[in-house]
């Protein structure tokens, strides 16, 4: 499968919209569910462009790296802490890392579905439109 970026793009938008609240994935089970699963980076491209009032909202908080941490947005950015206060507001237990990072249990709040439940969510969501 082979999209270009802007369908990588709105595929990524879809698929994170259908994260429930309380829930993480990370950018590579996004970007394997996009059908394109050496695309873990250009998933966090899509999601640092997103517009800011995107309505329906898009949660990107709710993607983070497949380790359980948030990803840094680098020296004196605060994305980071702002991605760990939209989670700890849904009630996601986030804790300090040893080197300063923020981090989930995903054993706990992990969400992964394979590919065809969430063609089926998507599917559901359609019809409810």
């Amino acid at each position: 499968m082979s999209l270009d970026v802007a369908e990588f793009h709105a595929e990524v938008y879809t698929i994170v919209r259908l994260i429930p609240p309380c829930r993480v994935t990370s950018y590579g089970h996004i970007a394997k569910l996009a059908g394109m699963p050496n695309h873990s980076r250009h998933v966090g491209q899509a999601l640092k462009f997103l517009p800011a009032n995107t309505t329906p909202l898009i949660p990107w908080y709710r993607v983070i790296g497949a380790s359980g941490t948030i990803s840094s947005r680098g020296p004196g950015t605060d994305g980071a802490r702002r991605q760990r206060n939209a989670l700890v507001a849904e009630g996601v237990d986030v804790t300090d890392g040893r080197t300063g990072d923020f981090r989930i249990d995903l054993r706990t709040y992990g969400w992964f579905p394979t590919r065809d439940e969430v063609r089926a969510m998507q599917q559901i969501e359609a019809e409810d439109v």
